[in-house]
């Protein structure tokens, strides 16, 4: 791990660090996604899980993971969510969770995303 993610560091600037780590289009996606979740919601909670970057609001909302050859953002009670936007791309057989994989070269529908976040904001805070 970079010497950037320190154990003192808050969750922000845990995830400042790993995007400048990334240095690629990992890291201009997980930014961008990062940039969209804050338009949504304004209050949302930044955390630092699992060594990886963690929004939530009332509970988890979605979490940035980054691979190889994808970004991967999970929703924790994406199973439960509408999709009209078609985003969800992967664990799409699983009970609870959904993620969307954006690989190089793809681009975040800005608008379905921004509604997806403030659709599993209101399922926390309905629980």
């Amino acid at each position: 791990m970079n010497k950037s993610l320190t154990p003192g560091d808050t969750p922000g600037e845990r995830i400042d660090a790993r995007i400048a780590e990334l240095g690629d289009w990992r890291g201009a996606a997980l930014a961008r996604a990062r940039e969209l979740i804050h338009r949504a919601l304004p209050d949302v909670v930044e955390e630092w899980k699992w060594n990886v970057p963690v929004w939530s609001r009332d509970g988890i909302v979605c979490t940035g993971e980054t691979y190889k050859a994808a970004v991967k953002l999970t929703f924790a009670r994406g199973a439960s969510l509408p999709d009209p936007g078609g985003l969800f791309t992967s664990s799409l057989e699983g009970k609870v969770r959904r993620a969307i994989d954006l690989r190089e070269g793809e681009r975040l529908d800005a608008r379905a995303f921004t509604a997806l976040v403030r659709a599993a904001a209101a399922l926390n805070r309905s629980t």
